[in-house]
């Protein structure tokens, strides 16, 4: 019997790349018309780099940047990058299709529901409130809540004694394989993989079920819990 669905957050309720994507974009195109000598490609190819140096999450990225290519911070061309930045990610940040629909019935089936991510505990709240999410989970475990990073165990098990759930009873979702599945595989979860929101596409997957659009997950767990109502 499911009773209780753990979410990802990045890339399993949100199009977390795409928006990071456009945001970046966008900073860099107010950067450049700020007055920062650089081209487009340049530009975008440091602020990478940065990126796979300090995490995706890194907050600071271009007061680097900025500082690496101009010797300095530059609190014109900062704003303005900062700016675009901000208005391309909320206009860019939305519930992957069919998620809110999926999530109101897991709820009217009686189902729990929380998230455990990576993110930092603000940006996966800033992430949740946005979206109008943040009333709908009762449990939500960020990275600053254990100190570590999916696929340890605390994560999983920290979700899990707060929902008052035994592993057995909860399932994952989540696109990334190596963390996702494998970390709530290891502590006796079931797994659904988000193919839908697979950022890599060359991932070994591992996982118990995999979803094309998020929706499959409610014939996933109608499956599971009418067989064992008729057993």
């Amino acid at each position: 019997m499911i009773r209780a669905v753990i979410f990802d957050l990045d890339n399993t309720l949100v199009d977390f790349m795409a928006m990071k994507r456009q945001a970046i974009d966008a900073a860099v195109v107010a950067m450049i018309d700020a007055g920062l000598d650089l081209t487009f490609e340049k530009i975008r190819a440091h602020i990478d780099q940065i990126y796979q140096e300090q995490g995706i999450e890194y907050q600071r990225v271009f007061d680097q940047l900025l500082q690496e290519c101009l010797g300095r911070v530059d609190y014109r061309i900062l704003s303005a990058g900062i700016i675009a930045y901000r208005r391309a990610r909320e206009a860019a940040l939305t519930p992957y299709p069919h998620a809110t629909a999926t999530l109101m019935a897991l709820m009217r089936r009686g189902i729990r529901l929380g998230v455990v991510s990576d993110a930092p505990a603000r940006e996966a709240w800033l992430r949740l409130c946005h979206i109008n999410y943040h009333h709908l989970f009762e449990v939500v475990v960020t990275y600053d809540d254990t100190g570590e990073r999916k696929p340890s165990p605390k994560p999983f098990l920290a979700a899990l004694a707060q929902l008052g759930i035994p592993p057995k009873e909860a399932i994952m979702v989540g696109d990334w394989a190596e963390r996702d599945m494998v970390g709530a595989k290891n502590v006796g979860m079931l797994t659904a993989f988000a193919k839908y929101g697979d950022a890599f596409g060359n991932q070994n997957v591992s996982a118990d079920f995999v979803l094309e659009d998020i929706s499959d997950l409610l014939t996933v767990i109608d499956s599971i819990n009418s067989s064992v109502s008729t057993q």
